[in-house]
Parts: C-alpha cells; sequence; structure tokens
C-alpha cells in the first residue's frame, strides 16, 4: 500500500463512490492505516484521475519524522546510550567521583523505577511524586532528579528525544536540619586530644576549610612555607585522583602561621618530605599513595571526640562547615569568604561581586584561630551559628 489503493465502494443510499486508502508512518514509528472518499464514478471516470486528485494524502517522509521514530527508546536503553558516551574512565568532562555517583544513582533508583518506560510516558507530574515519596534526604532527591534531567538532556542532545519533562520537576534541595559545626572550645579540645598526624589534619581542615577529596591531595611542593600559601591543583576520591571540583578551588589558600608549624612539625616526623611526596603519604603502601581518609576518621578521630564529650557527628565536611561559620562569627566580608572557601559563585555564600585581596584573606584566616586558641569565644560563634543555619 505504499502508493495507495483504489476501490469501488457500493452505498445503500445515493450514488457509488471511489475510496482512496493508504498507510503511513506514525510519530511513533507505528504504520497507520487511513482511507478517504474521493468522489463518485461519475466525476472521476479513470484510475488516474483518481491518484491525481489524491497526490497530496501521502505524506513523504520527513527527517523531523525519521528522528520522532527513536522516541520509542526505553529509559533503559537512554541510561545505557549515556553511560557508554559520558561516564567512559578517559571522559575528561567529569571528575571520577561524579561518574562514579551517576552510575550508583542510576543502578540503586532510576532504572529500577523507570528504566521500562519509553521516554514519551515520562510525565512530570509522576516523577515529581515519586521524589516526594522516598524516604531519602533532600539532597539525595534533588542529585537523582539532576541526574533525570541531564539523561533527558543528553537525549535531546542526540535527537533521540524532543523535550525535558523533567525540567519543570520541582524538588527542594534545603536541609531538614542544619549541619553540625564545632564551636572554638571543641576544636581545641580535640586538637589537644589527637595525636600528631590526625591533629595536623583536624588543624588543617578547621583552619582552611579543604574538602577531603583536596587535603589528601596535597603534596609537599604545593606549599610554599616562605610565602605563607598553599596550591590546591589536584583532588583524589576513591584512590583515583584526578582535578578539582572547580576552576575556583584551584585558587591559592593561605597558610597561617599556626598551621605552617604544624605542617613543618608534621614534615619533620615522616619519612616521605620530597616536593613530589604526598603530606599525608602512607607508610604502608611506601608513599605510593595517601592515607584513606575516611579510616581515619571513623577508627580515631570521632572515638576521641566521643570519648572527650563530644557528642556532635563529626565528618571532614563538618570541619567545612565549622570554617564558613567561624569565618562569619569574625565579621568577614561575604566575598572574602567566597574566595577562602573557593566556592565557584557567591550563591554558596552571598550574591556581592566584589573584589578580595590576600592580605583580608590572611587577616580573616587570623581572626579564626584566634577564636580557637583564645578563650571566652564561644557565646560569639553561638551567635553566628544561628544565623548561619537560617540562611
Amino acid at each position: 500500500m505504499q502508493q495507495g489503493s483504489i476501490i469501488r465502494s457500493e452505498r445503500k443510499n445515493g450514488p457509488t463512490v471511489w475510496q482512496f486508502r493508504w498507510s503511513e508512518t506514525g510519530p511513533q514509528g507505528q504504520r497507520v492505516y487511513r482511507k478517504r472518499v474521493v468522489g463518485t464514478v461519475e466525476e472521476y471516470a479513470t484510475a488516474q484521475a483518481i491518484r491525481d486528485s489524491v497526490k497530496g494524502l501521502i505524506a513523504k517522509p520527513r527527517s523531523s519524522d525519521l528522528r520522532m521514530k527513536l522516541i520509542a527508546m526505553t529509559v533503559a536503553a537512554l541510561c545505557q546510550h549515556f553511560q557508554q558516551r559520558e561516564l567512559v574512565l578517559d571522559d575528561n568532562w567529569r571528575s571520577y567521583s561524579t561518574r562514579r555517583n551517576y552510575t550508583f544513582l542510576l543502578d540503586r533508583w532510576i532504572i529500577p523505577r523507570w528504566g521500562d518506560y519509553e521516554l514519551s510516558e515520562i510525565r512530570t507530574i509522576e516523577v515529581e511524586s515519586w521524589l516526594r515519596s522516598l524516604a531519602r534526604a533532600r539532597s539525595t532527591c534533588t542529585k537523582i532528579r539532576n541526574l533525570m534531567s541531564v539523561l533527558f538532556n543528553h537525549a535531546w542532545r542526540y535527537e533521540l528525544f524532543d523535550r525535558n519533562p523533567i525540567k519543570l520537576v520541582r524538588q527542594s534541595a534545603k536541609r531538614r536540619t542544619a549541619p553540625n559545626v564545632l564551636i572554638p572550645a571543641e576544636i581545641k579540645l580535640l586538637l589537644d586530644n589527637l595525636a600528631l598526624r590526625e591533629r595536623t589534619l583536624v588543624l588543617l581542615a578547621a583552619s582552611t576549610g579543604l574538602r577531603q577529596s583536596e587535603m589528601f591531595a596535597l603534596k609537599w611542593g604545593d606549599i610554599d612555607f616562605s610565602q605563607g600559601t598553599m596550591n590546591v591543583t589536584r583532588s583524589i576520591a576513591y584512590g583515583i585522583v584526578g582535578r578539582c571540583k572547580t576552576e575556583a578551588s584551584q585558587k591559592p589558600v593561605p597558610v597561617h602561621p599556626i598551621l605552617a608549624a604544624a605542617l613543618t612539625h608534621w614534615r619533620d616526623h615522616c619519612r616521605y618530605r620530597e616536593p613530589d611526596d604526598w603530606v599525608f603519604a602512607n607508610e604502608h603502601h611506601r608513599g605510593h599513595h595517601p592515607y584513606w581518609g575516611q579510616v581515619i576518621l571513623r577508627r580515631l578521630i570521632r572515638p576521641v571526640a566521643e570519648r572527650i564529650g563530644i557528642k556532635k557527628r563529626i565528618g571532614w565536611h563538618t570541619f567545612r562547615h565549622t570554617y564558613s561559620t567561624l569565618l562569619r562569627s569574625v565579621g568577614t566580608e561575604f566575598k572574602v569568604m567566597q574566595e577562602l572557601l573557593r566556592h565557584s559563585s557567591l550563591r554558596s555564600t552571598i550574591d556581592i561581586y566584589t573584589q578580595a585581596v590576600t592580605p583580608a584573606k590572611h587577616a580573616a584566616q587570623a581572626a579564626v584561630l584566634s577564636l580557637v586558641f583564645s578563650p571566652n569565644s564561644d557565646a560569639k560563634v553561638q551567635t553566628a551559628e544561628r544565623e548561619y543555619s537560617i540562611s
């Protein structure tokens, strides 16, 4: 029926007519059969006359129609397509940890729930209701929602689909509870009860706000003791060395004299102290790899914190939140806070566009450490902590 067929159709009432029947491809790639009465046998004497009148009925295939055939792809097939092109090991567009987290979210949440759905069957409200029903943190639901949006953008880019239904899915990322923050007295108490290596790590984290992946990726050559600065040029996650989270993360970090003295003291006790050696090199691996941060935290730092009466749940990111709160408590300008925390934009602090100078960074860091190593400073910090949790 590629050219259609002409059928003579007798009617009980009225004259006999010519009926034209043909088939065409629908928007989902399926075969659609159509028919139409052309006219009476008196109006059209020959078959050629009928075909001349119905030339416009048979639609020629368009490029957009050919692309629309691919919409029948399932979400599981799209995930496979995405992984093969976007999550390959030699891809420099995303970090190793991001690719690992994407793979986990796909296998744990998206494919089990939506894998059998065709792309055209995904509905905004249905996805939104599903996310709200998950007994998971809002941040986790936001990551799932964002990854689903990335998937549909990927399908759009490769012309596998023509829209992104996740774009209108509403999902709040706001925490239900404020993150734990240590007060200066708790930091000082923790430092006084830790061994040299753990003390150096906690002081480094609390006085610079470095992320765990950045802290354990430091090498001695990254620290300029004469200038009092530290270059963060790499990160390490799950044993894989890669680039920093953002371009802003690679900005120099000030090193206070107290921190410099602690790092120097630690280096004097290290077997590996060359410029290309890890600052926290693992001796069990002959210095080829740094220590595993979560092991140190779980086995050494948290037990000490519990023993000395600190009931707060401590993670490496706790010290970054603490540093941010302490910076605010000493009246640090928001732009200086942004650069000290190395956020890519002021959305993580506040939307002010000014330039911070290096002396201001050093002064802000010194004010934070003065809180840690001086008494009677907790009240001011607790006020800042309340303000920080509200913002």
